[in-house]
């Protein structure tokens, strides 16, 4: 195997982990970073959404206390049973919705200046998000205090649960974040902060590593076992930087918001746009 390809797999790992958890869109930076790299093409393609396992992994390695009793509690423990209900009730629409438009997706929008369109849509969303919820509440919401309606992901009805995973939905296209769409629409639905964020992570885990096994097997022809070490790493590095990103985020989303991921999206896509309509960078690899 190169060794210039597996580096390339292994940066393409820590950008997938570091940026699958937070509101900035780990596909999008999957697609900017593949074409700077010169890391493209159908197998690439299968390789990015793979290695979204990877990132998973780390949420049930974190979480593996809780996801254990609630299999261990399925039979006769009623908080268990509501949970796993309204992970399933929030991941059915992305299912939907991804077999129904994923191909339609991928051809038209798994592009660099589509890409950062969406960042920029989506920072500006944040922010008025984010606005709304200082008006409302000030700084209340970042110290503690019980305002919010779903407090934590025990406290959702089956109702909220479809409302987050309807909002999930939006990801599909490039850029616009999973993980921004599902904790940011959960807030506006009522959550507080630190439940929209763990209730992104844990309904991740069937939506990513489910997206993962159905384009690995769609795509396996294109596969060889030539790329299992490509992958590997990949899986790897997605691993150990989303691991560190997960316990820095919930500590961070408890003393502060998420207008700095907005500014960040909204400079990052004027960048991207600047820079691919000047000619300065071949975003197209």
């Amino acid at each position: 195997m190169d060794t210039l390809l597996l580096i390339k797999a292994a940066l393409m790992g820590i950008v997938e982990g570091l940026t699958e958890f937070l509101p900035i869109s780990s596909t999008g930076h999957l697609i900017l970073a593949g074409s700077l790299l010169r890391f493209t093409g159908e197998t690439a393609k299968v390789f990015e959404v793979a290695i979204q396992t990877g990132a998973m992994l780390a949420v049930i390695w974190e979480y593996r206390q809780r996801l254990l009793g609630t299999v261990a509690g399925l039979g006769h423990d009623p908080v268990a049973q509501r949970f796993a209900r309204n992970v399933l009730i929030a991941f059915i629409p992305a299912v939907v919705l991804g077999l129904a438009f994923g191909g339609l997706v991928k051809e038209h929008l798994f592009h660099p200046v589509p890409v950062a369109l969406a960042f920029i849509v989506g920072g500006l969303i944040i922010l008025l998000v984010e606005r709304r919820h200082h008006r409302a509440y000030g700084e209340r919401d970042l110290q503690g205090s019980r305002l919010a309606r779903v407090e934590t992901v025990d406290d959702m009805t089956a109702l909220d649960a479809l409302k987050v995973g309807l909002v999930q939905c939006l990801a599909l296209i490039p850029g616009t974040s999973r993980s921004g769409a599902t904790i940011i629409g959960a807030m506006l639905f009522g959550f507080s902060r630190k439940a929209a964020t763990e209730f992104s992570f844990y309904l991740g885990i069937p939506t990513l590593m489910g997206a993962g096994a159905y384009s690995v097997w769609k795509q396996r022809e294109l596969l060889s076992a030539a790329d299992l070490p490509m992958f590997a790493v990949g899986l790897v590095f997605a691993f150990f930087s989303a691991w560190l990103c997960i316990r820095w985020l919930i500590r961070y989303v408890s003393t502060h918001d998420f207008t700095v991921f907005a500014w960040y999206r909204i400079v990052f896509g004027l960048i991207v746009l600047a820079t691919a309509w000047s000619g300065v960078v071949d975003w197209h690899g």
